[in-house]
């Protein structure tokens, strides 16, 4: 178990994507993804309020929806669930009635009494900061949110939200969500880790698998009639992203483990990184996903992972 930043959340160190709960894994698929993953320790289920309304026939809130299901279904113990708010249909921006209507939307669909870290999932241009921050300031005074957390907001609009948050004795963010992985590194490790360094807040990155590049499923630039990702993953499929799949391959194989295995163990081994996030589909998936939390990787390993990857950065 790990713990998240200041908080007193101690999780799995690896976190079950939600946003394919109600678009590329239905009901059945989706409880059975559940059980296999908090069968296997797992207990850090992160989702989104918009997760999945750019599906057809979706209109947001369907992952939530099945996660709350599950919790009612199964009533597990000790289960952290981290959800956002800025991007669904109808609750959009971090305008403070807007957070506040949201988070009480998401926690009907959770049906939870309290969020455990939820996330302003984008920046707000158009809402002063000072807004949002108390905003979810008030969610936390209320009892509706337990942490606070932002994710995709650049290094300087942390340091002021947190420059707003101690001005007013708000409680400070405890975790950043940015996009990281083998192959998109050098801006959250320039930037965003020196701030959580700082703070002491944690990394709960998404992509971790970079929409699946990083199982090593994808070795042709031809994603022809795949899955909805593979165009994106596809792309990474270049002279240097193959040399790190065979690297990746090579150290797994010295410890039994899959490409994708390997791929976040060496992500849950960087600086502030708490829990990497990645979804599965299929329930035959979470195996590797759950290896990854006790997969140790040596420093010559990881070295070595780091220098392959930098010339395969996007």
């Amino acid at each position: 178990m790990t713990r998240i930043g200041r908080s007193d959340l101690d999780v799995f160190p690896l976190s079950l994507g939600g946003n394919v709960f109600g678009w590329t894994a239905d009901r059945d698929t989706s409880f059975a993804v559940l059980d296999a993953f908090r069968d296997g320790g797992g207990d850090f289920i992160d989702t989104a309020d918009v997760y999945s309304a750019w599906a057809p026939g979706n209109s947001g809130g369907e992952s939530e929806t099945l996660i709350g299901e599950w919790l009612a279904s199964r009533r597990p113990d000790n289960v952290v669930v981290a959800t956002k708010v800025s991007q669904h249909p109808d609750f959009r921006g971090l305008g403070a009635t807007n957070v506040r209507a949201a988070a009480e939307a998401s926690l009907k669909r959770l049906g939870v009494d309290a969020i455990n870290l939820y996330y302003a999932h984008f920046d707000d241009a158009e809402t002063p900061l000072e807004e949002t921050v108390t905003a979810f300031a008030d969610l936390v005074r209320d009892g509706l949110v337990r942490y606070v957390a932002v994710s995709n907001y650049t290094a300087e609009r942390v340091r002021e939200w947190i420059s707003l948050a101690e001005a007013s004795g708000a409680d400070l963010p405890v975790a950043i969500q940015p996009h990281y992985n083998l192959v998109h590194r050098t801006e959250v490790e320039r930037d965003i880790v020196p701030v959580a360094q700082q703070y002491g807040m944690s990394l709960v990155p998404y992509y971790a698998l970079a929409s699946g590049f990083l199982t090593g499923k994808y070795r042709s630039s031809d994603a022809t009639g795949d899955s909805p990702r593979a165009e994106g993953a596809a792309k990474l499929a270049t002279p240097a992203g193959l040399a790190l799949i065979e690297a990746l391959e090579e150290i797994g194989r010295t410890h039994d483990a899959s490409i994708a295995t390997t791929a976040l163990a060496w992500l849950r081994a960087q600086p502030t990184v708490v829990a990497p996030i990645a979804s599965a589909s299929k329930v035959e998936q979470v195996a590797d996903l759950l290896a990854s939390a006790s997969l140790e990787l040596s420093p010559e390993e990881l070295a070595r992972l780091s220098a392959a990857s930098e010339p395969a950065q996007d």
